[in-house]
């Protein structure tokens, strides 16, 4: 998977460093997969929540943290929308960001 922009996650854990680690690990096993559909996500992130507009919510740090993207699944490409703390994305609409 494409992945846009890896920026924006370094930012975050600049501010975050306990994000660091967990970033880069996910960073890593998305961009080595090839999700197609929905399912393929789902068998590399279980626990990942499917939200309209294509848009993938995946907890970090044990749901301390969220990543929201928005998948572009036949050109393979992840568009990061949101980071931030689970108090951060409660006051955001994940389904527009």
């Amino acid at each position: 998977m494409r992945i846009i922009a890896r920026s924006t996650l370094q930012e975050f854990w600049e501010r975050q460093p306990q994000a660091e680690q967990p970033l880069k690990v996910w960073f890593k096993i998305a961009s080595a997969a090839d999700w197609s559909t929905p399912d393929d996500v789902k068998a590399d992130y279980r626990m990942a929540s499917f939200l309209e507009g294509n848009r993938v919510c995946f907890d970090i740090v044990g749901n301390k943290f969220r990543l929201v993207v928005r998948m572009n699944y036949p050109y393979r490409i992840v568009y990061i929308r949101f980071v931030g703390t689970h108090q951060e994305y409660d006051a955001i609409d994940a389904s527009t960001v």
